[in-house]
């Protein structure tokens, strides 16, 4: 199954917004490198449809996922309790760090885990709560 993304350079360290088009495999691989350097923001959506969109950005073991359900609204996935209610987390959004409290923060194999399922099941409303903005 085929899927468009963008994602942070492994090389740059920067967002890269162009897509690009791959099986699953060449999505997996690029989030295996950025994992390798300890952080990354992927946005990934179905070849046939501009959205959903769904964001991972992971910064080490801690991930948020944002969903664009069309051009005016994002929602955010409800946390696992990794980390603390009270307690903020900066993780890559495109290009700067930004600061979520631990309501939305999830571990990151789980987060990719979410990512991959919507990929294979094509619908992102199952893989949580979500919390629009």
């Amino acid at each position: 199954m085929s899927v468009v993304w963008a994602a942070t350079s492994p090389e740059l360290g920067l967002f890269h917004e162009v897509e690009r088009r791959s099986e699953v495999k060449g999505l997996t691989d690029r989030f295996n490198e950025l994992r390798s350097l300890g952080q990354g923001y992927i946005e990934v959506r179905l070849p046939d449809m501009e959205f959903p969109t769904l964001i991972l950005a992971f910064r080490d073991d801690q991930a948020v996922v944002h969903l664009m359900s069309d051009p005016e609204r994002m929602s955010l996935l409800v946390g696992d309790g990794t980390v603390p209610s009270g307690a903020e987390v900066e993780v890559p959004i495109m290009d700067d760090l930004a600061a979520f409290t631990g309501d939305f923060v999830l571990n990151v194999d789980r987060a990719w885990e979410l990512v991959h399922d919507f990929t294979q099941t094509r619908a992102a409303g199952p893989l949580g709560e979500w919390c629009e903005l």
